[in-house]
């Protein structure tokens, strides 16, 4: 049965939840997905405390963590969608075919291969409980995917983005070029619903990250 870790973008904002909504349906066809959200606007305001001068780089990744879980609480809320603090596969069926996580306790525990700065944000968690629960990633987010000359490449080596700004932060280009080497991210735009859903079901559509 496909299983994903699906990295809910906070650009996503307007219609993450109808996402969340068109998700559900698809448990009949045996899909079920752990969603690792974003920071959103949240974080947002973490971002611009921190480039004050008022908060230290730790103080600011453990904010920016909390920020996600409060984005959490919205992408849950009236969605049917369940929340969870447990980094794994739900395999009760009460749980539901989507669950969203709550990052922080987790993190707490166990947060290796994660830097404490802003390269290191929750595309970097997203890819991180991929690689533990072995797990596909798809981001979705609010553009078509890396644009590399101009235009849309449907597959491009982690290697060759390194250093360069793009959708996907900084973190995640390093984690897969180095501990999660072998691992991928499917960037998927997720403004239209309904487009993403048959991406999804097609499996084309958007750029594969190759680690």
């Amino acid at each position: 049965m496909p299983f994903y870790v699906l990295k809910m973008g906070g650009s996503l904002m307007p219609t993450a939840r109808d996402l969340i909504r068109a998700l559900l349906p698809l448990a009949e066809e045996g899909y079920s997905f752990l969603v690792v959200p974003g920071g959103g606007l949240m974080a947002d305001l973490v971002r611009e405390i921190h480039s004050r001068g008022d908060l230290s780089e730790e103080a600011a990744h453990w904010m920016a963590i909390l920020a996600m879980e409060q984005y959490a609480y919205f992408l849950a809320d009236g969605t049917g969608a369940a929340l969870t603090r447990e980094i794994s596969r739900s395999k009760r069926k009460s749980d539901g075919p989507v669950q969203v996580l709550l990052p922080y306790r987790a993190l707490i525990e166990d947060d290796r291969g994660l830097g404490h700065n802003w390269n290191y944000t929750s595309d970097s968690v997203a890819a991180l409980v991929a690689w533990k629960l072995h797990a596909p990633l798809i981001k979705a987010t609010n553009v078509d995917g890396v644009i590399l000359d101009g235009k849309v490449v449907l597959e491009v080596p982690a290697s060759r983005m390194l250093g360069r700004k793009s959708c996907i932060d900084l973190g995640t280009i390093e984690l897969l070029c180095g501990l999660l080497k072998g691992s991928s991210v499917w960037v998927l735009n997720g403004t239209d619903v309904q487009q993403f859903i048959n991406a999804l079901k097609r499996g084309e559509g958007g750029t594969v990250i190759k680690g």
